[in-house]
């Protein structure tokens, strides 16, 4: 029989905090105490706007009406990230949510449409994606489930305010028991013998005791780092930005349904449509690009009038050597950081969660569950990783020196073997049931920015090019009917009570 966990405090808010409170109060019911410690004095990161479509089957699974949310937190639909002047100046590129083809087949639509090409007879790769299509063309819809319509290929995350949700959520998870607690942790206190971490102390004196610690501390991981110095494994030689300074502007003409990332000198930038706004940013190296001068070169960039003064972050990306340690579990900022190129943080947390409730421990923390756990997320992180370093390294740009560094860093083998398999013979594949990339996200990027294949398996040389090209010519005209008989992103938000009055 084992000792259940009766208690789980949650030390810090914003978007990590209040995502946690929200699934183990969801999850644990009657049976466990959740509480959840913060001080308004300390500041929150509250920039991450953009999401992946998991977050869909989290907002379901801690039961929340989606018109509400979207609401409360001025939310759009998004269904693509559009790349610019990433491959090179000028060029444009889109990576879609969903498959690229028909869906499921028996073979690799890369290796098809590959053949086609050669002979002259396909279109450009987004074509074949409802999603691109939808999103260029800013219309949106519900996935339809019916697996044989086209729209069931058309998945969709959300670009939201993460200062909104996370006050969203947190006046949810307090009607549903959770306890906020207001006060400014000054103390960590630890087990002798183990180093458990025991209780904490706040400014006030009072001191708070729980089986389980959350840390969702942010950067500085005051208990997974300040108490039990789990350690961070620092990838900035991987990924050299160091910086991102943020700003959100007036709306300008209707909410696209997709983010744009526009490749800059030293970094990137970022355009991401609310109800309500515009959410801006550039992420950047400072050893390439002063702070001012990336304040400057994003309030130029601007489509609106500012709305508020420019916030600058400093971070290295990388993560912590054990996410879990102990009785603590780190989440969001305070278990790392890759930078937000493919709207990943808010998803990170999301997976911690999910991880942590598969793998829930009893008071006994058994060490093999907690490995188990640390090893998981950190393959999962590792391959997202890879993708996001793929960005930088896929690029043909040398316009700055730093793209010319980016081009001649070293990456790691797991992202060398995979583009190499891809330029031999468009060869694409999955790690795991834990990697969150899919094929088609691969093929996006690699081919969006000018990883082009020598050849493809010369089983492709084989088919029908007849009826191959005839078969894609259908599903593009069918993705075409499909797209225009949608509505209207805002239309359909109106439509579906998702809009926010004083939007």
């Amino acid at each position: 029989m084992t000792d259940p966990i009766r208690s789980v405090l949650i030390v810090g808010g914003g978007t990590a905090g209040w995502m946690a409170a929200a699934a183990l109060q969801r999850t644990l019911g009657p049976h466990a105490t959740v509480t959840l410690v913060e001080s308004e004095e300390i500041g929150i990161v509250g920039v991450g706007e953009a999401t992946v479509p998991p977050i869909r089957d989290f907002n379901i699974m801690i039961g929340l009406d989606e018109a509400e949310f979207m609401r409360e937190t001025r939310a759009t639909l998004k269904l693509a990230i559009v790349f610019q002047d990433w491959g090179r100046i000028g060029a444009r590129y889109v990576h879609p949510f969903g498959a690229f083809g028909p869906g499921p087949t028996l073979g690799d639509f890369q290796q098809t449409w590959l053949a086609l090409k050669a002979a002259g007879s396909v279109g450009p790769l987004s074509e074949y994606s409802i999603c691109a299509r939808a999103a260029e063309a800013g219309k949106v819809g519900r996935r339809a489930p019916d697996p044989r319509s086209p729209a069931n290929g058309l998945f969709s995350a959300y670009h939201f305010d993460a200062s909104l949700y996370a006050r969203y959520l947190r006046r949810i998870c307090e009607d549903r028991g959770v306890e906020r607690i207001e006060g400014k942790v000054v103390d960590v206190a630890q087990r002798p013998g183990d180093g458990f971490v025991d209780s904490l102390t706040l400014e006030d004196g009072r001191r708070l005791s729980a089986d389980l610690f959350i840390d969702c501390t942010g950067f500085r991981g005051l208990l997974i780092e300040g108490a039990l110095k789990a350690g961070y494994e620092d990838w900035s030689h991987w990924l050299p930005v160091d910086r991102a300074v943020a700003v959100p502007c007036a709306r300008v003409g209707p909410a696209a349904p997709y983010t744009l990332s526009t490749a800059c000198e030293a970094g990137w930038r970022w355009r991401i449509p609310l109800q309500h706004r515009t959410g801006n940013g550039y992420v950047y190296c400072s050893d390439h690009l002063g702070d001012e001068a990336a304040r400057e070169t994003l309030l130029a960039g601007l489509d609106g009038e500012p709305l508020a003064e420019p916030r600058t972050l400093r971070f290295v990306t990388g993560r912590r050597r054990k996410y879990w340690d102990r009785n603590v579990v780190s989440l969001g900022l305070s278990s790392g950081f890759i930078e937000p190129l493919e709207s990943t943080s808010i998803h990170l947390v999301q997976a911690g969660l999910t991880r942590l409730l598969q793998h829930f421990p009893d008071r006994a923390f058994s060490p093999v569950n907690i490995d188990a756990y640390n090893r998981r997320l950190g393959r999962e992180v590792e391959l997202i990783r890879d993708f996001v370093i793929l960005h930088y390294h896929a690029s043909q740009r040398d316009d700055s020196p730093f793209w010319r560094q980016v081009a001649a860093a070293p990456v790691p083998e797991t992202l060398s073997e995979r583009v190499e398999a891809f330029r031999d013979r468009a060869m694409l594949y999955q790690v795991g049931a834990d990697e969150y990339f899919s094929q088609g996200s691969w093929l996006a990027v690699m081919y969006g920015q000018g990883v082009i294949p020598r050849a493809f398996n010369p089983l492709y040389a084989y088919q029908n090019h007849e009826r191959s090209a005839a078969g894609l010519k259908h599903l593009s005209d069918l993705f075409a009917r499909t797209v225009a008989a949608l509505p209207d992103h805002e239309d359909f938000l109106k439509a579906n009570n998702m809009w926010s009055g004083d939007a």
